[in-house]
């Protein structure tokens, strides 16, 4: 006789969601030090509460950084049928900027424990979105909005280097995303 999972509560897909939630804002800004318990209250729940959902501090990195991840990996599928290319691409480039504002704080988490099995485990989520963003460039450059030939890769490249080229600081967002907006219109025909 095979067992059957059970569905999760209620109450406790809401205290994962909540953790996780709670774990971006406290992440963001504490990094790879944060503490835990910072989370716990943020989210409203005990500390065990926290450790029953996530028993190390790498499996709550882990949750936080894929689910932003999937949040990329469904707006850039979402903007396939935007009637504009162009300005869908920048939308997602915008949105991707302000993902990398608030993961600054988080990144040296990530680099502890990011391993090659966990690599690994996010190149389903790279691979849609790299797929998605091909998509959109092509898309892009049939309608002789955009040279042809750039590619996922080249985007992503430039956002990257363009976001971890400025230190941070209250303006921070606004010079990366005019620099990203220069490359952008430098890519139209």
């Amino acid at each position: 006789m095979e067992s059957q999972k059970r569905k999760p509560r209620a109450d406790a897909v809401r205290n994962r969601e909540l953790l996780i939630s709670a774990a971006r804002d406290v992440l963001k800004t504490g990094g790879p030090n944060a503490s835990l318990e910072a989370v716990a209250r943020e989210a409203g729940v005990g500390i065990g509460t926290l450790y029953r959902h996530f028993p190390t501090r790498e499996a709550l990195f882990h949750a936080v950084f894929s689910r932003d991840l999937e949040d990329i990996v469904v707006l850039a599928e979402g903007q396939e049928t935007a009637a504009d290319p162009v300005a869908a691409l920048r939308s997602w480039l915008h949105a991707n900027v302000a993902l990398v504002e608030t993961k600054r704080g988080m990144l040296g988490a990530l680099s502890v424990v990011m391993t090659p099995e966990s690599k690994e485990a996010y190149s389903g989520d790279m691979q849609r979105i790299k797929a998605a963003v091909d998509r959109l460039l092509e898309r892009a450059a049939e309608a002789g909005q955009i040279r042809d030939g750039v590619t996922s890769e080249d985007l992503l490249q430039t956002m990257y280097a363009l976001c971890y080229a400025r230190e941070p600081g209250p303006d921070w967002r606004e010079k990366v995303l005019k620099l990203l907006d220069i490359f952008l219109d430098g890519l139209k025909l």
